[in-house]
C-alpha cells in the first residue's frame, strides 16, 4: 500500500493585517481526493499538531466537505511523531499560513528530506514550496538546487496584495537557493515534475500537482 502524507501549516495569522489564515482548503482536499482514488492510504501531518488553521473554506465544493468529513483534523500529529520510512512520498499543501512555519518546521523538513533520499516523492503546491526553501538533503545541498520548480509567482503575490505582507517573496527565494522557477500568467494552471520533486504554482493546481505526483510515484 503507497503511503502519503499531506503537510499542513499551523500559522493563522496573516502577518500584522490583523486577517487570519491556515492552510488553503482546496490545496490538501484536491490532492487528498486524488490520492486516494488512486488507492493510498493519506495522512496527515501539521507543524504543531492538533487542529490546524484553515483558509479558502468552499462550505459549497463537495471535494472539500468530503475531504473534512473524512479526516481527523483535530489530531493531526507533528512530524516527530511518524517514521519516515514508512511513507512514500509527502506533499506540502499552500496557505499563506506556510510561509511563516514551514521554513523553520525542522522535523518536518527532516522528515521529508529522508522520505526523498530513501526513494520517495516530495511535493507541493502554491506557498506550500515554501517548505522547500531551508529543505537540505544529507549532503548539505538544497533539495531544490538546480531543480525545476513552480510556486506563487511574485505576480500573483502583488494581485492579491499582499507582496509587503509575506516574510519573503517565494519564486525569489527558492531561485535563492539555486531552483530554477517557472512562472505561468497569474492563476493559470502550472505543474512541473523534476524527478521526485513536483510543484505546483497555485490553489488551481493544487489537483495537477497531485497527479504528477502520483506518476512520480508510479516511477
Amino acid at each position: 500500500m503507497t503511503r502519503v502524507l499531506i503537510a499542513l501549516t499551523s500559522h493563522s495569522d496573516l502577518g500584522d493585517t490583523g486577517r487570519k489564515t491556515g492552510f488553503y482548503v482546496s490545496e490538501a482536499a484536491e490532492p487528498w481526493t486524488v490520492f486516494t482514488e488512486a488507492g493510498y492510504e493519506v495522512g496527515l501531518v501539521s507543524v504543531a499538531g492538533g487542529r490546524p488553521p484553515i483558509d479558502g473554506l468552499d462550505e459549497n465544493d463537495p471535494i472539500q466537505q468530503k475531504f473534512l468529513a473524512a479526516v481527523d483534523l483535530d489530531h493531526t500529529p507533528v512530524a516527530a511523531e511518524l517514521d519516515a520510512t514508512t511513507y512514500d512520498a509527502i506533499f506540502f499543501a499552500g496557505g499563506h499560513g506556510t510561509m511563516w512555519d514551514f521554513p523553520e518546521a525542522d522535523d518536518l523538513l527532516k522528515l521529508a528530506a529522508q522520505i526523498y533520499e530513501d526513494g520517495g516523492v516530495v511535493a507541493a503546491v502554491c506557498h506550500g514550496p515554501s517548505a522547500l526553501v531551508n529543505l537540505k538533503l544529507a549532503d548539505g545541498k538544497y533539495l531544490v538546487d538546480g531543480k525545476n520548480v513552480a510556486g506563487f509567482t511574485n505576480a500573483e503575490e502583488e494581485a492579491v496584495g499582499l507582496t509587503d505582507v509575506v516574510p519573503f517573496l517565494l519564486a525569489d527565494e527558492l531561485t535563492k537557493r539555486g531552483a530554477i522557477h517557472h512562472p505561468a500568467d497569474n492563476f493559470a494552471v502550472q505543474a512541473v515534475a523534476d524527478g521526485r520533486l513536483v510543484t505546483g504554482q497555485n490553489p488551481q493546481s493544487a489537483q495537477l500537482t497531485a497527479e504528477k505526483t502520483v506518476e512520480a510515484l508510479a516511477g
